[in-house]
């Protein structure tokens, strides 16, 4: 019973980790490479177009989301528009900053399913404040 032996041991519970699946993915960058934004906190795209998804059970609400191609990779994604009548001030074509919802572990948040971005600026400028009416939507 020398050192081999107790090396030999900790080389088995080595490869052993390898059988936890959040350990395979945290040593393969697996979440990084499969994020549209490329584990950044947020991104640029370009409105492909508006649509409202239905909100889960027990909720039956529209909720206001627009699809998204991400500039940087050509991925495209769902994003959530927050705000009252805030859908009103995107247009298809709109450069739009998206970032994550803040959903458990980078998933979804409440009872919009599937969707994991929400959008907080058009053509640079606060998504807020064209809600507010402080700011205008710059005309392209």
């Amino acid at each position: 019973m020398g050192l081999h032996n107790a090396r030999s041991i900790k080389d088995r519970r080595q490869s052993y980790r390898w059988s936890d699946i959040d350990y395979k993915r945290r040593m393969l960058d697996l979440k990084e490479k499969a994020d549209p934004l490329e584990g950044s906190p947020q991104g640029r795209g370009i409105v492909l177009e508006k649509r409202a998804i239905e909100a889960k059970q027990p909720n039956s609400a529209l909720r206001k989301c627009v699809r998204v191609q991400v500039i940087k990779n050509g991925k495209q994604l769902t994003a959530f528009v927050p705000g009252d009548k805030a859908i009103d001030h995107i247009d298809e074509h709109d450069e739009v900053l998206i970032e994550g919802i803040g959903g458990a572990d980078a998933g979804p948040k409440g009872d919009i399913p599937t969707v994991r971005y929400k959008v907080i600026k058009v053509n640079d400028v606060s998504l807020k404040e064209l809600v507010r009416g402080n700011q205008q939507k710059p005309t392209r």
